[in-house]
């Protein structure tokens, strides 16, 4: 077996699964699930129509760079929403979801013939970075964002010499689970560092369509040409219509950014067998397409989160993202809980599942920055969102007063 694997550790929803093996839920309430976030919205008909009118497709093999026009439509959205104009020929590649797409990129890139370089990656982050870097035979670093700035990553705390051994490093804007978007001051400091020490930089934007308010956020790309640097160099971005269309089944994104690194990408994918279904890809170009449907859906979002984020504000510490579609709230002092123990007691007393925000970080210095959080995915529809919150703010209310030992879990 591979000797990397052994470095992996267990995948949050995992520890989720062995962390309620002992806790009963409250049957007097039906279940709801924060903890995920799986878009729950509708698929729009028009995305399954496209998939259904096209599975003749089924009886052909497809090409890994996709078709021209599936190339093409993902081109135009870039221009759309970004002001960009880049090659579809060479400057983009359709991918399976942005999730499998990080993941092998850090395979194609990664050169650890000299020793284990460093991939750094924000604390609180997407567990992906962390496999793709253990697997890749790179040293996560984890960067960790700071709660008085908005939870922006403190870049200005890694140190020189991990900058100068870094390949890779994975950026996520709007932040998995903080919300935080980049401002374009932060990209700059960022693209200064990977042009002076050669890096490369991974800009994971699959969030970046659900948004609290204007302006759309600022992407990776956009950064670059607003710098000066329209070539791209070392800076992929990936995105995809998971969050953005509620398809996480299709499986669908695309990549884009430096052509030298698209071309290196396509290579590792043609042996990695990663080509998208014809049908699919028909479905994604329709996806691609039309707007009207996103726009539908981050109405959606921004009413749950107008009607949610007060509501919870009551009781404990959580504020409206600057984008995506999770809550980041701290668990109240007051409980004498951590993290762990409020997922627990919550669920057992209320039926309510929530992720513990250590779940989501790596100690650094013996600080976890995911510590006495908890993520909360409001992609339900609004009114189970609304009880969820409701039950939320039941639980804190009767327990904020009691000891510890008290609340059962």
């Amino acid at each position: 077996m591979n000797p990397l694997l052994s470095r992996l550790q267990p995948y949050p929803f995992e520890r989720l699964r062995q962390l309620f093996a002992g806790v009963t839920p409250a049957a007097a309430y039906s279940p709801i699930s924060l903890g995920m976030g799986e878009p729950r919205h509708p698929a729009p008909q028009l995305v399954k129509d496209a998939l259904i009118g096209h599975l003749a497709g089924l009886g052909h093999y497809p090409a890994t760079a996709g078709e021209p026009q599936l190339r093409a439509a993902c081109a135009a959205w870039l221009q759309r929403r970004y002001g960009l104009a880049l090659d579809p020929g060479s400057q983009l590649l359709p991918v399976n979801g942005s999730r499998e797409a990080l993941f092998a990129f850090a395979q194609t890139v990664i050169d650890p013939s000299q020793g284990p370089p460093f991939v750094v990656c924000p604390n609180p982050f997407y567990q992906i970075y962390e496999g793709a870097a253990l697997l890749a035979g790179a040293r996560p670093y984890y960067a960790c964002s700071d709660p008085a700035r908005n939870f922006a990553v403190d870049w200005d705390a890694v140190p020189a010499n991990v900058w100068q051994r870094t390949q890779l490093l994975f950026l996520c804007s709007p932040g998995n689970p903080t919300g935080a978007v980049m401002p374009l001051a932060e990209w700059q400091k960022l693209l200064a560092l990977s042009e002076r020490h050669g890096f490369v930089i991974a800009s994971d934007e699959c969030y970046s369509e659900i948004y609290a308010h204007d302006p759309p956020p600022l992407g990776g790309l956009q950064a670059a040409a607003a710098s000066g640097r329209g070539d791209f160099k070392n800076l992929i971005a990936f995105t995809s219509l998971s969050k953005r269309s509620n398809v996480p089944g299709l499986r669908s994104g695309f990549v884009a950014g430096d052509a030298a690194l698209i071309k290196s990408f396509l290579l590792y994918r043609t042996y990695h067998g990663s080509a998208m279904g014809p049908s699919v890809q028909a479905a994604s170009i329709a996806a691609w397409g039309d707007e009207q449907h996103v726009q539908e859906n981050r109405a959606r979002y921004r009413e749950k989160f107008a009607r949610v984020t007060p509501l919870l504000a009551r009781v404990m510490q959580v504020a409206l993202p600057d984008a995506g579609f999770y809550l980041w709230a701290r668990v109240p002092d007051a409980f004498g809980l951590d993290d762990t123990g409020f997922a627990q007691a919550l669920l057992a007393q209320y039926n309510v599942t929530v992720l513990p925000g250590s779940y989501l970080a790596r100690a650094v210095q013996g600080h976890n920055p995911g510590a006495g959080r908890v993520r909360m995915a409001l992609v339900a529809e609004t009114e189970e969102c609304m009880q969820a919150a409701e039950r939320i703010v039941q639980f804190a209310r009767s327990h904020a007063d009691r000891p510890p030992s008290s609340i059962s879990t």
